[in-house]
């Protein structure tokens, strides 16, 4: 075997060649992006304020009132009397229409006549007990028909002793100048009932009387803002 030539592209590569040393790899060129400039934050806007409504009515539909509403009117709070007025009365004239008769009816059993006397007995007991319990029911109809209604405009004075007769007193929320709060006696206070006198322009007497409610602070507070927002409202 003939040995070739050195010629210089056969030569190995020398050990101490800095062409021959294996170069780190060039990372590529990263491309440069320029840095946008800062968009200026917009000026915070104050708070818009809310546009509160102009009403506050009964939540769900509007009760059935005994009297018309004015255009736009509507009505924000039925109140009644307290309890008290209503069943202390009441269970009074349950006693006193059926104790007499139980008591009647005992005694003529311990004569042994009860069962000799019956419609003698019956046809009195069931007038006594009927003319009682008319009476009841009047104290049931003027107690759930004696009422006041508070509205965006007004406050109405409902009342009907039977169902022939009615009085209705108005005043406009705009005209009352002055409201305050009456509870007079021990009753009153334990049970929490008071009166509500309110001081009206144009109202015969001068004075609205809200009489034995319960929680009339809430109820003039209640009204105070509500005359409030209608002054502003025909400003």
């Amino acid at each position: 075997m003939s040995d070739e030539p050195n010629t210089p592209g056969n030569q190995p590569p020398r050990w101490d060649d800095p062409a021959s040393q294996e170069r780190p790899a060039t990372p590529p060129p990263q491309a440069s992006y320029e840095q946008p400039a800062p968009v200026p934050a917009p000026a915070p806007q104050p708070p818009q304020p809310q546009p509160q409504p102009e009403v506050q009515p009964l939540s769900g539909p509007q009760p059935k009132v005994p009297f018309p509403l004015q255009q736009g009117e509507q009505v924000i709070e039925v109140v009644r009397r307290h309890w008290w007025f209503l069943w202390p009365f009441t269970i009074w004239l349950a006693i006193v229409a059926f104790v007499p008769v139980g008591v009647a009816y005992w005694l003529l059993d311990l004569a042994g006549v009860a069962d000799d006397i019956g419609w003698f007995f019956l046809i009195p007991a069931a007038l006594w007990i009927s003319y009682w319990g008319i009476r009841a029911l009047f104290n049931w109809y003027r107690y759930h028909n004696d009422i006041w209604v508070i509205t965006n405009q007004r406050i109405i004075d409902v009342f009907r002793s039977n169902p022939l007769n009615k009085r209705i007193t108005t005043a406009d929320l705009v005209n009352i100048q002055d409201m305050r709060v009456e509870r007079h006696g021990l009753l009153a206070t334990v049970l929490g009932f008071s009166d509500l006198i309110c001081s009206t322009a144009g109202t015969e007497g001068g004075t609205f009387n809200i009489s034995g409610v319960a929680q009339a602070e809430e109820l003039q507070l209640l009204m105070d803002r509500e005359r409030d927002r209608e002054r502003m409202r025909r400003v």
